[in-house]
Formats: structure tokens, C-alpha cells, sequence
């Protein structure tokens, strides 16, 4: 909404430079390739930072400890998924990455100028993580430079927001301020869109990044005592991690996409302290190593290893538990027969809606029902209303649900996207007298499964321990054809009473 501003169509016409194109060569008729030339744009993005990290490690500690940041950024299971993920919080974790990588060359005002790239195209909020290094840039480089390189290079970034802005929205502001302004002073009520409690960020981290968050928690020791060459300069890259894991952990609101900006980071800090095991044994007024100081070093692939491969059980069980609505989506494509203005609807299933790529011209719109939920989602793009310069009233600040969000009239659906989880209470995909599946895949239900095994894949018991819904494409049949389905099902079920 025009009215309120609260996000840079900047950064949207970045990932057009990739988007564009991609639509030209493929067509309208292929927007799902689209989709993933930007995504594989992001991930050529996050390379390119992560290399010129490793780059500074293996320069400034080493080639070992650059080797076991690279595994760690190649095969954690939270680097996978954040480094292709387009959210602004994804483009500050790369900003980080370089300007942390910079900070370590000991190229301060580069390193700054990164930073205020970071905080302005991406996460205005991601300020509280680039803040160490900038101000040590501003402390160790030259100040007068650095501190012009991060001005100039914050106003020309501003300067094109406003902008890019202006032609969106059609009004001269600043979504940058907006959204400060938003959040700081009053913003809408995010606890809507769900709260938790303050172990919450600490519970996904060691999800995604199993002992390697636990030992990145223990990098500040070890930066201190057995490896005092990691102090200042990797203290000063890795503090990061616990100042926004105590910011973020106070306040009511959590997703686990908040935490992306850091995670590079808690890669660098834990093969750091697998980096110093030895250390912890090693002896400076003896001349030859001792036993314990041998077994160090021996146990530093083992552990790497073990984080590693518990790390790829942890992807595994995420594409195959929950990967279902990426794919079923998909299958849109093969059921040009609905018809053109076809009505696509979608209920409790909401949040996890791929995007727009993922459907099909003969689809006119896709519709929210409603099944309870209370807070504000997205409408139907209108360009009668003025494109993007449009401010609705159907939107408002405090983020709470619409009247016209929902469809009414649920008969308007033609297709349905559905969880089935097999509870008690029934389904609408159930009814066979109305609808018909089209397709259906396996999807791991969170509630009934053990934590242990939900959360990694174990070999031999991930699926047995696991239970699973269905999540469902189902399309509405047609008044004859829905009867005669129904009264064929009901004689089957008289039958088989019968006998």
C-alpha cells in the first residue's frame, strides 16, 4: 500500500535484472523457470561472498580453519536453505559475509560501505549486526575515509531508494524511515502471525546447525584463552552472534528467517574452536607434543565430520518431510483442462504458498478461504486501482484480517490446495461427491512426530517413526459427475457392511 510505503521496490528491481530476462527467454508460459533463475542468481550471490570470506580466513588463520568454514557454509543445513531464499534477510547474510570478509582483508572503508549496503537495500534492521565492524573499521582505518565511503555510499543508496520509490508509489517517501518509523514507534501486531518463547532461536539453530551452534556459543572462551590470536579481529566478526541472538530472543514476534544474517557467522565462530582443540593441550614449555594434544588433532576431522553429516541428515529430512507444496504446485501445470478463469483457493495452507510463479495463466486468481485465521494476508493484484501507486482500504496497521480477504463463496473454487493430516475432524478433500484429487504427496506431520526424528533423518527409522498427511491438489467436479461419484462410493460402502 502507497499509504504506508514500508518496503524499497529496490530491492525488487535488483532481482528484476535477473527476472527480467528469464521472463523473456522463457516465456509466460515457463514462469516456474523464472523462479529459479533468480533463486540460482541468490545462490551465485552467496558464493561470491562466501569465497572472498574463506579467501580472508585462509590469509589471515590459515588454510585449515578456511577449509572447515568452507565445508560448513557448503553443507550446513541453515547456510543451504538461507543462501537462495529471497528475503531481505538472505541479502543482509550476504552483505555480512562480505563485509566481514573485508574487515578481516583489512579493507575498512570497503568493508563499511558493504554495511550500509546491507542495512539499506536489505534488513534496515541488521544494523545491530554490522555495528561491531563498523565501528572498528572506523577505528583502525583511516576515519575521514571510512566514514565517507559509508556516508556517500549510504546517500547514493537512499537517494535511489527514494526513487525507486517514488515511481512505485507514486508519492515522494522513504521506505527505509517508513519502516523504522513503523516498528520502532508503533508498528502492527505481529504476534498474529504467531509468538514463542525465548529458547526458540536457540531450538532452530541447533536444528539447523546441530554442535556446531554449540560450539560457536563457546568461541568467546576460546578466543580469550587458548587461541588469543582470534582476539580482536575474529571476536569483533563473530560478536555479532550473540548481540542479535539476545535482541532477537526479547522480542515476542520469532521466525527463523530473522536469524540468516548471522549464520555465516556462527560457521566461522564454530570451526574456530574446532580449530583450537589441540591448544586446549598443548604445552609451551615442552618440547614435544603430548598425548592428549595428538588425540586433539586427530578428533578435529571426526567432529567436523560428525557436524557435517548430521547437518545433511537435517536437509535431508526438510526436502523430504516438508518439501510436498514446492512440487505439488508444480502440478498446476498439467491441468490446463479446468479452464481458463479458473479460481485456485487455498486455506489454513497460506504460509506456505510458493508465489505467483507457480501458477498458471488459466488461473485468473488465487483465493484465500477462510479457517480461522485472523491476521492480514495478501489480495489479488488490482491494476484498476492504480498498480503499485494504489493504497487500498481493505489494508491497515495493525495487520488484522480483511472482510474481503476471504472468498465467500467457497462453490467459486475450481481448485483446492489442502494438508490432510489425517485427524479426527474431517477434510474438505474427503467429500468425494464434490472433489477429486489430482494429485497428493507425503507430508510430515510436526504434532505426532517424535521431535528427534522429525528434526534428522535416521536411517531405517525416519519413516516408520514418522507420521505423515497429504498434501493435496483437489479439483471440484461437476454436479453430475460429483452424484455419481457419491452414490458409487455409498453402494461400495453398503457392500462391504454387508459382508
Amino acid at each position: 500500500s502507497s499509504d504506508h510505503a514500508l518496503r524499497s521496490y529496490l530491492y525488487l528491481f535488483i532481482h528484476g535484472l535477473v527476472a527480467g530476462p528469464a521472463s523473456s527467454i522463457f516465456g509466460s508460459e515457463h514462469k516456474v523457470r523464472v523462479f529459479y533463475a533468480v533463486r540460482i542468481f541468490l545462490g551465485l550471490l552467496s558464493t561470491i561472498t562466501e569465497t572472498v570470506l574463506v579467501v580472508a580466513l585462509s590469509r589471515r588463520y590459515g588454510k585449515r580453519l578456511a577449509c572447515y568454514v568452507l565445508a560448513m557454509l557448503c553443507l550446513t543445513s541453515g547456510c543451504f536453505f538461507a543462501s537462495t531464499s529471497f528475503l531481505p534477510s538472505s541479502f543482509s547474510m550476504y552483505a555480512v559475509t562480505l563485509s566481514s570478509a573485508l574487515f578481516l582483508l583489512e579493507k575498512y572503508a570497503c568493508a563499511v560501505s558493504v554495511a550500509a549496503a546491507g542495512v539499506i537495500l536489505g534488513w534496515p534492521f541488521s544494523i545491530l549486526v554490522f555495528l561491531p565492524v563498523t565501528v572498528y573499521s572506523l577505528l583502525r582505518g583511516h576515519f575521514k575515509r571510512v566514514f565517507l565511503s559509508g556516508l556517500l555510499t549510504s546517500l547514493c543508496l537512499l537517494v535511489l531508494s527514494v526513487v525507486a520509490d517514488y515511481y512505485s508509489y507514486g508519492r515522494w517517501t522513504s521506505s527505509v524511515f517508513n519502516l523504522l518509523k513503523y516498528n520502532v514507534l508503533g508498528g502492527g501486531e505481529s504476534h498474529l502471525y504467531g509468538t514463542e518463547g525465548a529458547s526458540f532461536y536457540f531450538r532452530n539453530a541447533f536444528n539447523n546447525f546441530n554442535f556446531a551452534f554449540v560450539l560457536a556459543l563457546l568461541f568467546v572462551g576460546v578466543a580469550l584463552s587458548a587461541r588469543k590470536k582470534y582476539a580482536p579481529d575474529l571476536l569483533i566478526v563473530v560478536s555479532p552472534v550473540y548481540i542479535w541472538l539476545a535482541f532477537m530472543s526479547l522480542q515476542a514476534h520469532k521466525e527463523e528467517r530473522f536469524l540468516y544474517p548471522i549464520y555465516p557467522l556462527i560457521c566461522v565462530a564454530a570451526a574456530s574452536v574446532i580449530d583450537s582443540f589441540p591448544y586446549f593441550f598443548h604445552d609451551k614449555y615442552a618440547n614435544e607434543q603430548s598425548i592428549f594434544e595428538k588425540i586433539a588433532k586427530g578428533l578435529r576431522p571426526l567432529i567436523l565430520g560428525f557436524i557435517l553429516c548430521t547437518s545433511h541428515s537435517r536437509t535431508f529430512s526438510m526436502l523430504n518431510g516438508y518439501g510436498a507444496p514446492l512440487q505439488i504446485y508444480q502440478h498446476l501445470e498439467y491441468h490446463e483442462d479446468t479452464g481458463p478463469g479458473s479460481i485456485l483457493c487455498v486455506g489454513s495452507e497460506w504460509h506456505r504458498y510458493p508465489s505467483s510463479f507457480f501458477v498458471p495463466s488459466y488461473i485468473s486468481e488465487v483465493r484465500w478461504i477462510d479457517d480461522g485465521f485472523r491476521g492480514l494476508l495478501p489480495f489479488p493484484f488490482n491494476e484498476t486501482l492504480g498498480g503499485t501507486t494504489a493504497a487500498p482500504s481493505y489494508f491497515n496497521t495493525k495487520n488484522k484480517a480483511s472482510d474481503k480477504q476471504y472468498l465467500k463463496d467457497i462453490g467459486a473454487c475450481n481448485l483446492l490446495m489442502e494438508l490432510d493430516l489425517r485427524r479426527p475432524y474431517p477434510s474438505r478433500g474427503n467429500d468425494l461427491s464434490t472433489w477429486e484429487t489430482l494429485a497428493s504427496l507425503p507430508f510430515l506431520d510436526r504434532q505426532l512426530s517424535p521431535a528427534l526424528y522429525r528434526s534428522f533423518f535416521i536411517p531405517y527409522q525416519w519413516e516408520h517413526k514418522n507420521v505423515f498427511g497429504l498434501y493435496k491438489l483437489l479439483r471440484r467436479l461437476p454436479t453430475d459427475q460429483g452424484q455419481l461419484k457419491a452414490n458409487s462410493s455409498g453402494g461400495h460402502a453398503a457392500f462391504a457392511s454387508v459382508s
